[in-house]
């Protein structure tokens, strides 16, 4: 068989330089670009009014309250970014065992979510599936005899679909990975007569310690009970697993799949692009979105710029439809100066 090097004739002849040495040459050669369509917004909102509050351990990040919620998809929608993804730190007077308020239809996804198209009915809507930020435990599905219950937490997961899709979500987005939840799901929405609403689901999301600051984000990091979350988290040592996970979450019914953290598992995204027909999306996390701040600290303007930018190319460059950051409304604002 005949590699592609094989047929390239070598130095002086080819001379790969000739391409870089003009912005011209550079621009048409560019294999992949970074859109304002490539990208989601992940948005963390609060109860209140005129909120607008600093997370510790993500600099630049706050939790908003509704109102602020809606003036920011506005501009986000001029910006050109297709769609928000809301992630909620809920009252912890509202927070029981079993995350009962995760299918209350005025808790504050559901009214967040209803913010947001108040404001810009065009802007897209996605919202997570999981118990964590409703529950005093921290976990992502019931908790019963001491582990998480995988098939216990499957019914009050798809109510918690059905009532986001009430609500006027346009994708949930199973996040919890507790086996068989794309399908119920799926089944449940189907059946109420939401066919409509998309899934997006985290079809390989690993056990990582880059979720640390999200987890003070939404107030989720008690974790009681049960220390962590690794029986239903994935082994970062692990990537044929993914791909049977991948293919599961495709055979039940997702439209489109989330890898999660992004950055160190670029080759994960690029297997699952390899093997699979289907959108994929990778969700560069707090952790990662901490550790580039804090190098973009230390740059100059212009370099910090450049940083971000790598950073997100290299999600394409793997085989990525699209990215949800932190960076999103920032580099939005770049892609407009252009």
């Amino acid at each position: 068989m005949t590699r592609q090097n094989d047929l390239m004739p070598g130095f002086p002849v080819s001379r790969l330089r000739r391409g870089r040495m003009h912005m011209f040459s550079r621009s048409i050669l560019t294999e992949n670009s970074i859109r304002c369509h490539d990208l989601i917004w992940p948005v963390f909102v609060t109860e209140g009014q005129n909120i607008i509050e600093p997370i510790d351990g993500l600099s630049g990040i706050d939790r908003i309250s509704l109102d602020i919620l809606g003036q920011r998809a506005k501009a986000a929608h001029r910006l050109g970014i297709p769609a928000i993804a809301i992630f909620p730190r809920i009252d912890p007077a509202r927070k029981d065992a079993d995350g009962t308020n995760a299918l209350a239809n005025d808790n504050l996804v559901c009214r967040a979510i209803a913010a947001i198209k108040s404001a810009e009915p065009d802007m897209g809507v996605i919202v997570d599936i999981a118990l964590d930020p409703f529950t005093t435990h921290g976990h992502d599905g019931l908790i019963r005899d001491g582990v998480v219950d995988n098939d216990a937490s499957l019914d009050i997961l798809i109510k918690q679909a059905i009532n986001y899709a009430q609500s006027g979500a346009d994708i949930v987005a199973p996040s919890d990975m507790m086996d068989g939840r794309v399908g119920a799901i799926r089944a449940g929405l189907d059946e109420a007569s939401f066919s409509h609403v998309m899934i997006m689901s985290y079809a390989a999301k690993y056990a990582s310690a880059l979720y640390a600051p999200f987890r003070t984000a939404v107030s989720a990091n008690t974790l009681t009970d049960i220390a962590d979350k690794t029986s239903y988290q994935m082994n970062p040592a692990n990537s044929d697993e993914a791909m049977r996970e991948i293919a599961l979450d495709i055979k039940e019914g997702t439209d489109f799949i989330i890898i999660k953290p992004g950055m160190p598992y670029l080759d994960i995204i690029r297997q699952a692009h390899d093997q699979f027909n289907i959108p994929i999306f990778a969700y560069q996390v707090s952790g990662e979105y901490q550790m580039i701040q804090s190098l973009a600290s230390t740059l100059a303007q212009d370099k910090q710029k450049a940083l971000i930018m790598e950073m997100l190319i290299s999600f394409k460059r793997a085989g990525c439809t699209g990215i949800l950051s932190y960076y999103a409304y920032q580099v939005a604002e770049w892609l407009n100066e252009t």
